[in-house]
């Protein structure tokens, strides 16, 4: 049902020439220190996975990033990024908030 409403919204808003701005989801690369296997990778998933709006993670374990994408209008705090991964049990060594790209469009690093 909500669903329907948001596209109707749309369909009207285009009808009358004023399209809204549709926010890109922010992504975040942390590179974390210790990732060594998938079961690190599945201790990482689940922690930062419970964070609020949270919606896809990507672990890379050969190089230690990981990207977190957030759902729209969600941001990833560093406090609550180093705090998961803690929990998880490693530690995070960088934190960055990749560049926000139109939806369909790949991000590229903050400048």
């Amino acid at each position: 049902m909500k669903r329907i409403l948001q596209i109707c919204v749309l369909a009207i808003a285009l009808t009358l020439g004023m399209a809204p701005a549709v926010a890109a989801p922010q992504t975040y690369k942390l590179h974390v220190d210790g990732l060594s296997c998938p079961f690190c990778a599945y201790g990482i998933e689940k922690k930062l996975g419970s964070v609020k709006g949270v919606q896809r993670i990507d672990v890379d374990i050969a190089s230690g990033a990981v990207a977190v994408t957030m759902a729209e209008g969600a941001t990833l705090d560093e406090a609550a990024a180093k705090k998961a991964v803690k929990e998880a049990g490693f530690s995070l060594r960088k934190f960055e908030q990749l560049q926000s790209a139109p939806q369909g469009a790949s991000a590229g690093p903050a400048k």
